[in-house]
């Protein structure tokens, strides 16, 4: 099974210092083999992994929390615990992923209407400067 970078780290983050967890509690608790996380555990020692800084649900991009918006959707109310625990999150992290995209698209909406206007705006002073460019009044437009 492929792991979330995300929910790999919040694994490594149970068993290294401060929480210094057993490997097999934690294995019990997430539902992921002693194996995978002793090999994840040796390849952060070797240098070939490492742990992202925040390592939290508030690093994930857009994409990633509608995803897990969208994926959540689909899960029932006896099995809600365990998939946010597998993907490391707590409850309150829908709710503010929600609230973020709204947010990004309330944006992105007035983004938009704010270049269209502008773009309104250059394309009457561009025909005003073509017609006088030409000799003709302001009276003809262009349709």
């Amino acid at each position: 099974m492929k792991y979330t970078k995300t929910f790999r780290d919040s694994i490594l983050r149970k068993v290294l210092p401060p929480e210094n967890r057993s490997v097999s509690s934690v294995s019990k608790e997430m539902g992921v083999a002693v194996v995978t996380i002793n090999s994840w555990l040796a390849k952060l020692k070797n240098g070939t992994l490492s742990l992202e800084e925040d390592g939290g649900a508030g690093c994930r991009n857009a994409n990633e929390k509608l995803n897990l918006l969208l994926e959540y959707q689909k899960v029932t109310a006896e099995n809600e615990g365990e998939w946010l625990r597998q993907n490391g999150l707590h409850s309150e992290h829908l709710t503010l992923f929600k609230q973020e995209l709204s947010e990004i698209v309330a944006n992105k909406s007035d983004e938009k209407d704010k270049k269209i206007k502008e773009l309104e705006k250059r394309l009457k002073e561009t025909e005003k400067e073509l017609l006088l460019q030409i000799g003709l009044s302001e009276e003809v437009r262009f349709n």
